[in-house]
Formats: C-alpha cells, sequence, structure tokens
C-alpha cells in the first residue's frame, strides 16, 4: 500500500513558516478539491491521480519520496494485530 505523508508535510511547513496551515490553504494552492484532498490525508490506501502528486510536491517543494511511502501489506497486517492485543 501507498501512504501519502501530506500531515507530515503540512507538518514542516507550519514549523518552516511559523504559522498554522490548512488543508483549504493547501487545496487553494494546489487546484486541489478541499475534500478530495481531505480523503488523501484521512483514507487508508486512497487512490489519487498522478497529476495531485505533482501539485502537491510542488507546493511542498518536495521529491515524491518526501510525500509518498510504501508500506508492504505485511507490515499493515503486524500493525493491525498489534493494536487487537
Amino acid at each position: 500500500m501507498l501512504r501519502l505523508k501530506i500531515k507530515e508535510r503540512i507538518a514542516d511547513l507550519e514549523f518552516q513558516t511559523g504559522r498554522r496551515i490548512t488543508l483549504g490553504e493547501v487545496a487553494k494552492a494546489t487546484g486541489i478539491n478541499r475534500m478530495t484532498l481531505s480523503k488523501m490525508v484521512n483514507h487508508r490506501g486512497y487512490n489519487t491521480q498522478s497529476e495531485n502528486l505533482d501539485k502537491l510536491c510542488r507546493y511542498f517543494d518536495c521529491r515524491i519520496e518526501e510525500l509518498v511511502e510504501y508500506v508492504p501489506d505485511e507490515q499493515l497486517t503486524e500493525s493491525a494485530e498489534q493494536k487487537d492485543d
């Protein structure tokens, strides 16, 4: 599964600028619908267009590997099992 690290990039930007960054602000700056951004942030495994990833990389001034992380399915299963214990 691919995990989008949008929350982490927002936190980094907030630290750099010293102010709060909202999804609405990111949506306005990137042209990505706010609801789409919300789904990208909150829905595990959300499938998005590469165009959106490009816009986000441009906005956060980051490389794709700083925005997207590959998490093997085995790790997801192990993580879920540990939460159940």
